[in-house]
């Protein structure tokens, strides 16, 4: 009897997250556990913000894979331009593009942004950036994994049945419009030895500016209310570092709260003077979405590359369908030229982690 209790929850719980997907999806922005590792959807201002050149990042998201998946990717690029022509100040400039597929009704959202920022040094220590994003968004839905009641004889499913709806809604696009400010800290170490390093970053977003009327719906896109703040802390004497972090959105009547941060473990310091040795380090650390799941994450750095993993273990009423299971993160970071080629770099760009 218990057990049929407890099956009988797990499929009322599963029926209200099916019913709610497309609610959810088409309300909340897209999402990404391991959001210090998608600068250009956390803050336009961010775009261009780091050490080196260029900037490469791709991100995989595979969340409620048994019981209503969505699978996200991203990819994104962006530049520090004219860096040398301006000695206080220059601009950043970049392209991301995401797609978003969401429950069995597979609803698809794609999204194509170019960001621009402007990045003014206030002293050695402090720099401000601004900046703004432009995007188009398509969004669709293809029905084909869907069961409808005109589908049904006898008590039971018969797919080979026509359901008297289009396999394919027609698309839907529309343009996006946000911006962003942001602030920068940083102090480097009085020598390498020391590992006394200190930096700080804080910055607020609006994202949907123009509150785009959204697809399949009557109502308009809630702007998105981002706010964001980080630290980096050298632990002196020591191969580590502290960097924990904070993620506040507000969007409509959703609210997200991330909370964490990762220890860096440096294994190998970047020769100074040679070619054979390049910085590697490790990250280890959790995040807590509030009220929705616990995230560890690691991450490893080889001096242009970083390779990042988190798993979501779900929290929320509704770990019972979910069995306790959440999403399953991948991201890849590539900056050019290696960031800790020449020292420690820039004294009020971090240079690790953003």
């Amino acid at each position: 009897m218990k057990t049929n209790i407890l099956n009988t929850k797990k499929w009322l719980v599963l029926a209200l997250i099916t019913a709610g997907i497309y609610q959810d999806a088409q309300s909340q922005d897209l999402h990404f556990s391991q959001y210090y590792n998608t600068p250009l959807i956390v803050n336009p201002a961010l775009t261009g913000l780091f050490n080196g050149k260029v900037r490469g990042i791709a991100n995989y998201r595979d969340q409620w894979s048994n019981v209503a998946p969505f699978k996200t990717y991203g990819l994104s690029v962006d530049a520090g331009l004219m860096k040398k022509k301006m000695n206080d100040a220059f601009l950043g400039a970049g392209l991301s593009v995401y797609q978003d597929e969401a429950g069995d009704s597979r609803l698809s959202t794609t999204q194509v942004n170019l960001s621009l920022s402007s990045i003014i040094t206030i002293n050695d220590n402090n720099a401000i950036a601004a900046g703004i994003q432009a995007g188009l968004v398509q969004k669709n839905i293809k029905n084909g994994d869907l069961q409808w009641g005109t589908q049904y004889d006898k008590g039971s499913h018969a797919p080979s049945l026509p359901s008297g709806e289009p396999s394919t809604y027609e698309n839907s696009m529309f343009g996006d419009f946000s911006l962003g400010l942001a602030w920068n800290y940083g102090k480097s170490e009085s020598n390498i030895a020391k590992n006394n390093h200190f930096g700080a970053s804080a910055g607020f977003a609006i994202y949907h500016l123009n509150a785009p009327m959204q697809a399949f719906d009557t109502e308009r896109l809630h702007r998105n209310f981002v706010t964001h703040a980080r630290l980096n802390i050298g632990i002196k004497g020591t191969p580590l570092a502290i960097n924990p972090s904070l993620l506040y959105m507000q969007q409509g009547p959703l609210k997200e709260i991330n909370a964490g941060g990762l220890i860096r473990y440096m294994i190998v310091e970047e020769a100074k003077y040679t070619k054979f040795l390049k910085e590697t380090a490790i990250y280890l650390g959790a995040f807590y979405r509030v009220g929705d799941a616990i995230v560890p994450a690691f991450m490893f750095e080889y001096a242009n590359y970083s390779i990042g993993v988190s798993y979501d273990i779900n929290t929320s009423n509704l770990t019972d369908a979910t069995d306790g299971k959440g999403g399953v993160e991948l991201s890849f970071r590539y900056i050019t030229p290696n960031p800790y080629k020449s020292g420690r770099g820039s004294k009020y760009i971090h240079r690790s982690l953003l």
